[in-house]
């Protein structure tokens, strides 16, 4: 009987060696098509040698077939390790969690991000009365503005041509901005079937390009107190809509590996021009409805997007500050549609996973330049649990390199590409607390804990010689 057992145990570790070797070699060979080459190394070797070990004794085993010896017991030792393993990552444990009010109690005025800040010109009126009322910021305003500036010569990474795709792409979504209050010119509105309409424009949206789109009520928080850009900076912000649709677009991954380089904010203005480009061709679509429908999209928002798009049930906002996203994490741009189009919305299902593993993992705070990212854990910020980044010391550092920086967006966990390797490790993150653990252990191992950046590729320097 007990030689059945040592036997069965042998051909059981030959199995699991074998499976080990050939999902390590299918993550080598995913992790070479997503050039990746960290990885790839890794996962052939040392990595090759976890499977080796499986193989070795359970070959010898079935090879010598030895009467219970110490090659026995080391066998049936280490597949009950293996089991117990097993069993620990997949079972749903430390899922408990108090999970704290994230609801903000007051409106963010638009005038106070550094956006806005930005745009404020020395010696103007707006100038003048802005610093009049908020001196504190003007110390720590004026550190960026005593360095080069975003996408300006004399930036660290300032490169011509990633700058000159970038503002291309920056003045294109500005063309839209004047037809984005416009008033329907339909009188009779088309009556419309809630349910149909909200699955109808959700599936219209991620045919046009968006990775996600979720639908929310508007909510008071959700909107800025005040407008901080354009012609109708300092008025109050007045928004009759009920309903906010929120879309998300991917950043794509081979050039944000270039982060903090110019790539980085090239790709960025990419994707604000796509996914304003599918808010205003929807909210177009829903005035031809007779009905009122503004875009939300750079450079004029009325609506505080990351919110909009959380509670639109697309992912929960993270450690650095940015809607984290079941599929992408931070990789993504949003824009968002409100309207008072009858819709029906998506219920916030809240991922406290996710969260945790935030609380875990705070690899964008190792890494950030400018040491914006709290490695702290939420703090409760105007009544809601969460976590704020320093902003000013972050865009500080965008006007020293010249782009937007996306370090922490590239070195996420989360954002590794969206495909069947990487999203089978993101359902083990929902499954256990021990999951997740590992998990940040294995992304350092594989991927490094603070990876340099990619060369730019040739095609990128089209100067001549």
């Amino acid at each position: 009987m007990l030689s059945n057992v040592i036997f069965t145990a042998y051909l059981v570790l030959v199995t699991i060696g074998s499976c080990l070797f050939a999902f390590l070699l299918y993550f080598a060979a995913t992790s070479v098509r997503e050039n990746a080459l960290r990885a790839a190394r890794r996962a052939i070797l040392p990595g090759l040698l976890f499977p080796a070990s499986f193989l070795f004794i359970g070959a010898s085993g079935l090879y010598l077939q030895p009467s219970p010896s110490f090659l026995s017991f080391l066998a049936l030792a280490l597949l009950a390790l293996t089991a117990g393993t097993a069993l620990a990552l997949l079972l749903p444990f430390g899922n408990r969690f108090v999970v704290g009010d994230d609801m903000p109690k007051s409106r963010i005025d638009e005038r106070d991000i550094m956006f806005s800040r930005n745009l404020l010109i020395a010696g103007s009126e707006r100038f003048e009365t802005y610093y009049r009322r908020n001196p504190d910021k003007k110390v720590l305003d004026d550190k960026f503005r005593n360095r080069p500036g975003l996408m300006r010569p004399g930036a660290l990474y300032y490169d011509p041509f990633t700058v000159a795709a970038a503002e291309a792409s920056f003045k294109t979504v500005a063309t839209f901005h004047n037809i984005l209050d416009e008033e329907s010119l339909v009188k009779e509105p088309v009556v419309t079937d809630a349910m149909k309409m909200s699955q109808f424009l959700k599936r219209w949206a991620r045919k046009l390009g968006a990775v996600s789109a979720g639908i929310t009520e508007l909510q008071e928080y959700h909107l800025y107190s005040h407008i901080g850009r354009g012609e109708h900076y300092g008025q109050p912000v007045e928004l009759n809509h009920h309903f906010a649709l929120a879309l998300t677009v991917e950043m794509d991954r081979y050039l944000l590996d270039r982060a903090p380089g110019g790539p980085t904010i090239m790709e960025s203005a990419q994707q604000y021009l796509n996914s304003g480009a599918i808010a205003v061709q929807m909210a177009e679509f829903i005035r031809n409805l007779g009905y009122s429908a503004r875009a939300h999209i750079d450079g004029s928002y009325r609506v505080v997007c990351p919110l909009v798009a959380r509670d639109a049930g697309l992912g929960e906002i993270g450690r650095m500050g940015l809607l984290m996203t079941p599929e992408l994490g931070p990789r993504v741009r949003i824009a968002v549609i409100t309207t008072d189009l009858p819709l029906i919305s998506d219920e916030r299902s809240r991922d406290p996973t996710m969260i945790d593993f935030c609380r875990r993992c705070h690899k964008c705070a190792d890494v950030c330049p400018s040491k914006a990212i709290s490695i702290e854990d939420q703090k409760d910020i105007d009544g809601a649990k969460r976590w704020q980044i320093n902003s000013e010391a972050c865009f500080t550092y965008w006007c020293t390199v010249g782009t937007d920086c996306a370090y922490c967006m590239r070195v996420c966990p989360y954002s590794h590409p969206n495909n069947r390797l990487h999203n089978s490790v993101r359902a083990g993150l929902k499954r256990s607390a021990l999951f997740r653990e590992l998990a940040l252990k294995m992304d350092d191992f594989f991927y490094g804990t603070k990876p340099a950046p990619e060369e730019s590729p040739a095609w990128l320097n089209p100067a001549a010689d």
